[in-house]
């Protein structure tokens, strides 16, 4: 399906962001407990997107043997199953697309971070994140995926980068070619300023492709490596002009604190946007000029 085919049959899109707080547990109950939870205050709220954070689904080795965590990480895929059921009874229930965080994913041996998303009607999509963090690579010696993906729903066309995904502009601008409406950032934190890397990001990538961006973040904190601290804050960002609000924020939560985040948007204002906006960056892109040798001169 083209982009000028797709018509969303939705225009004006509700969006919530749970801010996870990851607290240590005693069993795979404990999880899905919380779990429950969390999406039953965003679906009284009768959203069309529920977002949760990245590797939330951590929150698993809190009872589980991490003395190898390379080894731990791994054995999380034996959750995999009983993860998908939970989120696909959950979006049935709710009536509503939940991009649920991203989890670690064994395939044919490859350790991947993927997200998924959860339709109402049962259907279940992957996106893999496609650039790791020296985190990954070194202490969880997890792989990186390959394909980006957009998925057309009811309520807009939409893509998911796993939070590093994001600060590679690259991507953004691939997905927003195709004509995405939103993008979802699932992200997982330990400090403020790798936070604010991330959330910066969101905000450029909203301007420069004048789309709305998803974001949120685990909070809390695990007794386990990498885990011991988070900063997070969720966040629904606009491109910053006329009809957006001026700070180019929808809605955000406080940080660190576990909250649910929720903001309408209205898919027409980006058409019109995109066309009559102060300015017009998907439109203005030169694209003859980027196919040109960048001139090196010597200014010694």
């Amino acid at each position: 399906m083209t982009e000028a085919q797709y018509i969303p049959k939705q225009q004006v899109v509700r969006i919530a962001a749970v801010q996870y707080l990851l607290r240590s547990i005693h069993d795979w109950s404990g999880f899905e407990d919380q779990v429950r939870f969390v999406i039953q205050a965003a679906g009284d709220y009768k959203p069309q997107f529920v977002l949760l954070p990245e590797i939330f689904t951590t929150q698993l080795l809190s009872f589980m043997d991490t003395s190898d965590l390379r080894k731990a990480v791994r054995n999380m895929n034996d959750y995999t199953a009983r993860y998908i059921e939970l989120f696909k009874d959950l979006a049935r229930k709710w009536n509503v697309h939940i991009i649920a965080g991203s989890h670690p994913t064994v395939k044919k041996g490859s350790l991947r971070n993927v997200a998924y998303l959860f339709t109402p009607h049962g259907r279940v999509f992957e996106q893999e994140k496609i650039h790791r963090t020296r985190w990954e690579k070194e202490k969880w010696d997890s792989d990186p995926g390959e394909q980006l993906r957009v998925f057309d729903t009811p309520h807009g066309r939409i893509a998911i980068l796993i939070c590093y995904d994001v600060e590679f502009p690259e991507l953004a601008r691939k997905v927003c070619e195709l004509g995405i409406d939103i993008l979802f950032v699932p992200s997982c934190t330990d400090d403020r300023q790798g936070y604010w890397r991330v959330r910066y990001c969101c905000h450029a990538r909203a301007i420069e492709n004048q789309i709305f961006v998803a974001l949120t973040s685990t909070v809390g904190n695990l007794p386990v490596e990498g885990l011991g601290l988070n900063y997070g804050q969720a966040a629904i960002i606009t491109p910053s002009d006329f009809p957006f609000a001026r700070d180019g924020i929808a809605a955000e939560g406080e940080p660190n604190i576990e909250q649910i985040v929720v903001a309408d948007v209205d898919l027409r204002k980006l058409v019109d946007n995109r066309i009559s906006g102060t300015t017009i960056p998907l439109h203005d892109k030169r694209v003859e000029v980027y196919q040109n040798d960048v001139e090196i001169i010597s200014a010694l």
